[in-house]
């Protein structure tokens, strides 16, 4: 049995609706009314992140945790394995491969307490479960080797796209020139048995579809070297999510419309090397950049994380319980491309 952690993590500085004293930047949620703030103090630092990660461990039976590189600035980058039996089917989260998108890493860790819960616990008998948090950890904390001025939010710290050396993560998936993706790849994506992956992201703030901004966008592999049968699975990944997230009144997602074919991406790259359905899901809104269109007020912090919560237990769910199998890929043929907002 593993040991019950002293330590206590405080993430109610979250501040879903905190009102901070800072510039008010463009950007409200759908539904949601007036142009909000935004302040990184309420994010999750990277220490936060690994003091909240340990403690996770020391409390949970079930859970592993790995470090499996180092990122530019030598800060550890962390695996959440939850690895109950090697026949379960596996799947990967990933976040924070730009380091300014960081509600999908704060959603992770509310997933991650929940699988050592009631709730969720019981999702591990029959589904393998892992999660990396925060590739980016340098870029998360600003401490990179440009200057970040001209970034638009208050607080603590800057959070910015790149890593350290300013190289796009997501954009190194085939040359691996940084250490954080060549720890993904020869950490995690080749070293585990891996049927499927969700990459979650944040796009900009101004992304509409059918005359609405979007929630959030999706889409599957689309370069020709992926195999069609990967393909299929993937859009069937996307239809739980594209359903789970529909189903709430602040829901609406659509497929996204900046795809390409490159394998230089996760959602290309992934798939065609390892062969893993791999689904790549945009939530709306930055949480820092020097656009304000991109970056969205945090009074849409709380309907955004638990979108991501939604569908990290969607797509556990349904590959646990085996429903993703007869999930209904027609969904893409009348699901909107989303556009920007003229």
């Amino acid at each position: 049995m593993k040991k019950s952690a002293s330590a206590v993590v405080l993430l109610g500085s979250l501040a879903l609706g905190a009102g901070l004293c800072t510039p008010a930047l463009a950007g409200e949620g759908p539904n949601y009314g007036g142009k909000e703030t935004v302040n990184t103090s309420i994010l999750t630092t990277y220490d936060e992140l690994v003091a909240f990660l340990q403690d996770q461990d020391a409390r949970q039976d079930a859970m592993e945790l790995e470090v499996i590189g180092q990122s530019v600035k030598g800060r550890d980058l962390h695996l959440v394995k939850y690895l109950t039996d090697p026949d379960n089917p596996t799947i990967l989260y990933l976040t924070q491969q730009h380091g300014n998108e960081q509600l999908t890493t704060e959603a992770t860790m509310e997933f991650i307490r929940s699988l050592g819960t009631g709730k969720n616990a019981g999702l591990l008998q029959d589904v393998n479960i892992l999660i990396v948090p925060m590739l980016n950890a340098d870029g998360a904390m600003g401490d990179v080797n440009f200057s970040l001025d001209g970034y638009l939010a208050a607080g603590d710290r800057h959070l910015t796209r790149y890593n350290a050396n300013e190289i796009d993560l997501n954009r190194d998936h085939v040359a691996r020139s940084q250490p954080e993706t060549q720890a993904l790849h020869t950490n995690v994506l080749a070293a585990y048995d891996i049927d499927y992956a969700v990459d979650l992201h944040h796009q900009g703030t101004d992304r509409e579809a059918d005359g609405r901004l979007v929630s959030g966008a999706i889409l599957y592999p689309t370069s020709p070297t992926v195999d069609p049968a990967v393909v299929e699975d993937s859009k069937r990944l996307g239809a739980v999510v594209h359903d789970a997230v529909n189903s709430y009144g602040w829901g609406h997602v659509a497929m996204y419309d900046v795809g390409g074919s490159a394998d230089t991406i996760a959602r290309n790259g992934v798939a065609s090397q390892y062969g893993i359905a791999t689904l790549l899901f945009e939530m709306r809104g930055m949480s820092d950049h020097e656009d304000p269109s991109r970056v969205l007020g945090q009074k849409s912090n709380g309907y955004l994380i638990r979108q991501t919560v939604v569908t990290l237990e969607a797509t556990a769910r349904a590959i646990a319980d085996g429903s993703i199998d007869s999930a209904d890929v027609s969904v893409w043929d009348t699901m909107p491309v989303q556009q920007s907002r003229e």
